[in-house]
C-alpha cells in the first residue's frame, strides 16, 4: 500500500513524525513523505527534520510564501503531478494549512482516498483562513481521525457520515511525550539568562493579530507591562517581525531590558522553554494543546478557539488582544490563583499514531 504523507509548516513535522515512524513498522506499507516548503529554511523547517528524526523529504515541492490563493495553487499544480506519477493508494493530510487543502482537494479529484489527521476541529470563525481550509477538507476526505469528542460531534452536525469518523487522540502529543525528556535536558532558558519557572513565554503569528496593527500594539503594550513583573522570552516569527518593523512598534519592546527577542527556535529548544516557564501567551493552537498536557497555564491571545477542550477541562484561557484580559489573568497566575483543576483529555496519551496505523491497517 503506497500512502504519501503531506507536509507543510512546522507543526505539520510534529505531527507526521510519530506517523512516519509506525508506518515504518509494517512491511505492508510504502510511505513517500512530500514537503510542499509552505515553512522553509533553517529556522521554520529543516531544524524540525534533524531533531525529530524524520527522513529527507522524498519529494520537496519549494512553493516558498505567496498570498492565500498564490500558495494554494502552487501547490495544487506541482502535487498533481506527484500523484499521477505515484498513483499512491492514500494521502495522508494534517492540520489547517494551504498545504492540507490543497493536497485534499487534487487528492479527490484523481480520485484517491484522503485521511484528514485533526479533523474536526472547529473555531466557528469563518474570518480564519484555517477555518475555511478544516471545513472543506473534513467535508471531502475519506477517513477523518479527530483529537477529542467536541470535534467528532461538530463533524456529526455538519452531516458527516460517522462511519468516517474515528476518534483516536492528539497527535502532536504523541511527539511531545516521546521528546519531554530530551527536552527537559537541555539548557535553553538558561543561555537566556532565565530562571526556572520565573519568565513567561510569547509567541505571535496569526494574521489576525500580526497584520493589524491596533491588535499588535495592544499586545505589545501588555506584554510590555507584564515585564516588568517578570522576565519575558519572544522567538518571534519572521512576518511578525516584519511586521512590528514596518509599522514602528519595535520601540514598544526594546525599551525593556525584560523582554528577550530571538529568532524561531527549533522543537526541543522551544520545548525546553515551555516546559520551564511560569506562563505562556500564545496564538498558536498546538501550544494551547501542549500546555495543557504539560499543565502550564496558557494564555491564548484570540478571541475564539478551535480547541476549546483546552479551555474546558486544559489550562488554557481566551484573552484575546484585550489589554485588561491579558494583565488581570497574567497577575492571577503570577500569584498562584490561576484555575488549577487541570485535566488531560482522553486519549491525549502518546499512542494516537499506533491507533491510526491500526484502523489503515484494518479498514483501508
Amino acid at each position: 500500500m503506497k500512502i504519501l504523507i503531506v507536509v507543510g509548516t512546522r507543526p505539520n513535522f510534529v505531527k507526521v513524525a510519530p506517523l512516519d515512524k509506525e508506518l515504518k513498522k509494517y512491511s505492508k506499507f510504502s510511505s513517500i513523505l512530500v514537503h510542499t516548503g509552505q515553512h522553509y529554511g533553517s529556522e521554520m523547517s529543516e531544524s524540525f527534520f534533524n531533531e525529530l528524526k524524520l527522513p529527507r523529504p522524498d519529494i520537496y515541492l519549494g512553493v516558498g510564501s505567496g498570498t492565500h490563493a498564490e500558495q494554494t495553487g502552487k501547490i495544487m499544480i506541482k502535487f498533481e503531478k506527484v500523484c499521477k506519477a505515484e498513483q499512491p493508494d492514500l494521502i495522508v493530510v494534517v492540520g489547517d494549512v494551504n498545504s492540507t487543502i490543497a493536497c485534499t482537494l487534487v487528492a479527490v479529484k484523481l480520485g484517491i482516498k484522503v485521511a484528514h489527521v485533526e479533523a474536526g476541529l472547529r473555531s466557528f470563525d469563518r474570518t480564519m483562513p484555517e477555518e475555511i481550509n478544516r471545513i472543506l477538507t473534513d467535508s471531502i476526505s475519506d477517513y477523518l481521525f479527530t483529537t477529542c469528542e467536541d470535534a467528532n460531534e461538530n463533524l456529526l452536525k455538519e452531516g458527516i457520515d460517522k462511519e468516517k469518523i474515528y476518534f483516536v487522540g492528539n497527535i502532536m502529543i504523541d511527539t511531545l511525550l516521546k521528546f519531554k525528556k530530551r527536552a527537559e535536558k537541555k539548557n535553553t532558558f538558561e543561555k537566556f539568562d532565565l530562571n526556572k519557572k520565573n519568565y513567561a513565554l510569547l509567541t505571535l503569528h496569526r494574521p489576525s493579530n500580526v497584520d493589524k496593527k491596533a491588535s499588535l500594539e495592544k499586545i505589545l503594550r501588555a506584554i510590555k507591562m507584564i515585564s516588568y513583573k517578570i522576565p519575558l522570552i519572544f522567538p518571534t516569527h519572521p512576518r511578525t517581525k516584519k511586521f512590528i518593523k514596518d509599522h514602528n512598534l519595535s520601540s514598544i519592546i526594546n525599551n525593556s531590558n525584560s523582554i528577550i527577542l530571538s529568532k524561531p527556535l527549533g522543537y526541543l529548544e522551544f520545548l525546553n522553554l515551555m516546559i520551564n516557564a511560569k506562563l505562556v501567551l500564545t496564538d498558536s493552537g498546538g501550544i494551547q494543546e501542549e500546555t495543557t498536557v504539560l499543565k502550564i497555564p496558557c494564555l491564548t491571545l484570540r478571541k475564539n478557539t478551535e480547541r476549546p477542550i483546552t479551555v474546558k477541562i486544559g489550562t488554557n484561557i481566551l484573552v484575546g488582544d484585550d489589554e485588561s484580559k491579558i494583565l488581570i489573568n497574567t497577575e492571577k497566575i503570577l500569584k498562584n490563583n490561576y484555575k488549577n483543576n487541570y485535566k488531560i483529555p482522553k486519549y491525549w496519551d502518546g499512542n494516537t499514531a499506533k491507533r491510526i496505523i491500526s484502523i489503515i491497517l484494518n479498514n483501508i
